[in-house]
């Protein structure tokens, strides 16, 4: 049964601003989805609000049919500091309320960082490692968990040329097999590659022009 999310006239308020007014969005699984938008525009926020850990002020944000789990790529990595690469990538399915057997974590924890260019530091403090490389720790832990939905501000911001476009073809591979995936992106080319392309502009989202 297909995914589908959805935003019914979402207003969020932050610092006497509407930074989301009114903002509607229907996306449903096996679609890439780019949001762009200046900075300040409210990205972050929508992004908050869609994966549930913003309330809004106003509007509601329905996900219809079972979706297994919803996997957030946070701006700031949302790494626990004082562990390893792949201790970051396990540690959210080893506190799903049903756990993986410990020999399915560990092979997904090391297949998803090799994924994502960093098999051989598995082992490595995630302080000890690069911003762009914190940044693909974090999209191999969402990836690793294989959600239904994936949510990602600014997953491809801190890497360079060949990191972005493998960070980028994981996700949208993860979008062909079936799942959503949301990202919010300054990138015009990120975004271009996705299926759907919204720019939020005053709180709403308008459909953006491709750059080809």
């Amino acid at each position: 049964m297909a995914v589908v999310l959805e935003a019914h006239g979402v207003s969020v308020q932050l610092g006497g601003r509407a930074v989301l007014d009114g903002l509607d969005l229907s996306a449903r699984s096996s679609r890439s989805v780019a949001i762009s938008g200046h900075s300040g525009s409210g990205k972050t926020t929508l992004m908050m609000v869609l994966a549930g850990l913003v309330v809004p002020d106003e509007g509601t944000v329905e996900v219809a049919a079972a979706a297994r789990r919803i996997g957030f790529v946070p701006q700031t990595f949302g790494l626990a500091p004082g562990l390893t690469a792949i201790e970051n990538v396990a540690l959210p399915m080893q506190a799903a309320l049903i756990p993986l057997p410990r020999s399915e974590i560990e092979s997904r924890s090391t297949e998803t960082l090799a994924a994502v260019g960093l098999g051989g530091a598995e082992d490595r403090l995630v302080t000890e490692l690069s911003g762009g490389q914190r940044q693909r720790v974090a999209v191999a832990r969402v990836l690793a968990g294989e959600p239904d939905i994936i949510i990602a501000d600014e997953p491809t911001a801190e890497l360079d040329a060949d990191s972005r476009q493998r960070v980028l073809r994981l996700l949208l591979g993860v979008a062909a097999r079936g799942s959503l995936v949301i990202i919010a992106t300054h990138d015009p080319e990120v975004a271009d590659s996705c299926e759907d392309w919204w720019e939020l502009v005053d709180g709403r989202l308008e459909e953006a022009v491709p750059v080809g």
